[in-house]
């Protein structure tokens, strides 16, 4: 099935009463469809994991429902095209008009592919200022590396799209992050879930 270029982020919701999902357009070219082709449902979710990661991710979302914690992590998905692609899934939080949690909400991250290529453009700055962006660029790396189980190009990838995104330097966003992750407490499952909304949510926090 034909869906035009491919696409490395895509969007989603889930809604936890009813097991409910949108997908964005990017989202469904990602897993093979033509926008709008299809109606996303748990089923046809776990339908294109890869078969060696089906079982954790139906436990994942399981789990979601049951805690209200963001449904988030790291798998590989198979396109209709039968082509494997390497997802990281970074989720908050989804709240009513009380604060209530009523699901999940965030971004699927492709990371089959690398961004070597666009690290001098990421790092464009003076020497002196270069160095001391690439030593906390390296840092908030690692921290992506550990709590999503990724190599440090996939890594990479994750924190230029949150800079492309929120039009915040690379930099600054890195150094936002890491004033930020001597927050985290608990179990693993909780600090990942933690950690998603301090990445997608490190902009604000950015001064000037």
């Amino acid at each position: 099935m034909g869906t035009g270029s491919p696409q490395h982020v895509g969007k989603f919701r889930f809604w936890f009463g009813d097991q409910r999902w949108e997908w964005s357009d990017e989202l469904a070219v990602m897993h093979g469809y033509r926008p709008g082709a299809v109606l996303p449902t748990t089923e046809l979710l776990l339908a294109h994991k890869h078969p060696e990661d089906r079982a954790h991710v139906a436990s994942r979302i399981a789990d979601s429902v049951e805690s209200s914690l963001p449904f988030s992590g790291r798998h590989r998905i198979v396109d209709t095209g039968g082509n494997v692609h390497e997802v990281v899934v970074v989720g908050d939080r989804m709240v009513d008009a009380e604060d209530r949690v009523i699901g999940s909400t965030g971004y699927y991250i492709d990371v089959t592919e690398t961004l070597a290529e666009n690290r001098q453009e990421a790092l464009d700055d003076s020497l002196p200022e270069l160095y001391a962006a690439r030593a906390v660029i390296e840092q908030a790396k690692g921290v992506i590396m550990l709590v999503y189980g990724i190599n440090a190009d996939a890594a990479f990838r994750v924190l230029t799209w949150r800079s492309q995104e929120t039009n915040v330097k690379l930099r600054a966003l890195a150094a936002q992050l890491m004033a930020d992750v001597g927050s985290l407490t608990g179990s693993m499952t909780s600090i990942r879930s933690e950690f998603d909304h301090l990445l997608l949510t490190a902009h604000e926090r950015v001064s000037g």
